[in-house]
């Protein structure tokens, strides 16, 4: 059974009572149509940082589930990676600011790494994003032996990553690891020899939708 919670990230509070009280000033001055301007605001922020549950639908140790609410928007097979050894599979999922930030793990496993990077802000979806943008990638330790990442990235307008997992960490699948404020991408790194179910276009949500399964 699920645990019944606030469907809002904490991490949105502070700019939900900053909206909130904005209005309530305007309102106060006699300045209704910036009231209402400013109460239109607050309601985008509650609905920005919103955190439904979800029924997480892995039933076995080899399914990769997505991260992110968003569209797939590549699948690159690259011949080495920053993240995890050998040849992989990155799988990038862009998320605009109407989708759910809050990011979920792909699977179970141990978190061996958690790498920050300070970068540039490209727009998400752009090619340099992956490889130029702040981020911070997850490396999870699967009982099998086999390694993902999860790579947060900052984008145009995302400029705070949070990212709740320390080395040593232990993760079931589609628990909740952080997320990004304000439209953002997150990248799955898997093994090569993977067996992808999504493509280019796909819109997918965290903790439902199945990238892949592992070999």
């Amino acid at each position: 059974m699920l645990t019944p919670k606030i469907p809002v990230a904490k991490e949105g509070f502070p700019f939900i009572a900053l909206a909130a009280l904005l209005t309530l000033v305007a309102a106060l001055l006699g300045c209704p149509w910036t009231a209402l301007a400013l109460s239109l605001v607050t309601l985008f922020v509650v609905y920005f940082f919103r955190d439904p549950e979800r029924i997480i639908t892995a039933h076995d140790d080899k399914t990769i589930l997505c991260p992110a609410d968003g569209r797939v928007i590549g699948i690159d097979r690259l011949d080495e990676c920053p993240f995890i050894t050998g040849k992989t599979i990155r799988i990038s999922i862009f998320m605009n600011v109407f989708n759910v930030h809050v990011n979920r793990a792909t699977c179970a496993g141990r978190v061996e790494k958690v790498l920050y990077k300070p970068g540039m802000f490209f727009a998400a979806d752009h090619k340099k994003a992956a490889l130029e943008n702040e981020s911070c990638a997850t490396v999870l330790r699967l009982p099998s032996g086999q390694e993902v990442a999860m790579v947060q990235i900052a984008g145009l307008i995302a400029r705070r990553i949070v990212c709740w997992l320390q080395e040593g960490d232990e993760i079931k699948t589609g628990q909740r690891f952080g997320l990004i404020r304000f439209g953002s991408r997150v990248d799955v790194y898997l093994p090569n020899d993977s067996d992808v179910t999504v493509f280019p276009g796909k819109k997918v949500k965290a903790g439902e939708s199945v990238l892949a399964h592992l070999a």
